[in-house]
């Protein structure tokens, strides 16, 4: 909702997420919140200290609100819970309502189709969400990995390129 939680934890994962695949330059990533709350305010810090415990550093991140090109610029677009995915398909013109889908779809170790909001909560909550958005950023990496070796072979039929393998 207001961008300082959940949205960008799942872009400090994703992005590190590239680096480690080596796909960063290939895919761009951004996050935005469906409500204006927190404009240009850093991560709340709580949500900072869970990703630093990981290794992940969201202090250069600054909340912004989703803007009406997003919906047509983005190729894929990732909502944190069924209400900002409603509220994404509300501000979206109808021919990108596709681009639009639940975060948790990619997910291979959890069932649920939301990320919980841990603003409101205990502590713990931030640590849930790093272990979610691990998990579905995994995901998303093995769906865009393919649709990169696809998108390549058919480009170029007789050439043997390939989007670096995935690190065991």
């Amino acid at each position: 909702m207001g961008n300082i939680c959940r949205s960008p934890t799942a872009e400090g994962v994703f992005r590190a997420q590239l680096r480690k695949y080596r796909l960063e330059g290939r895919i761009e990533v951004d996050s935005a919140g469906t409500h204006g709350y927190h404009v240009g305010e850093a991560p709340d810090p709580r949500t900072q200290r869970a990703a630093a415990a990981r290794g992940y550093d969201l202090s250069g991140f600054r909340a912004r609100k989703v803007a009406p090109g997003d919906l047509e610029y983005f190729d894929l677009v990732l909502a944190m819970d069924k209400s900002n995915l409603e509220a994404l398909k509300r501000m979206s013109p109808p021919q990108f309502a596709n681009r639009i889908q639940l975060f948790m779809s990619y997910a291979k170790n959890f069932d649920d189709e939301e990320v919980p909001d841990p603003y409101y909560g205990l502590g713990h909550g931030f640590d849930l969400v790093i272990d979610m958005v691990e998990d579905a950023s995994a995901g998303l990496i093995d769906d865009l990995q393919q649709r990169l070796e696809s998108r390549a072979a058919a480009m170029f039929p007789d050439a043997s390129l390939k989007v670096p393998a995935k690190s065991r």
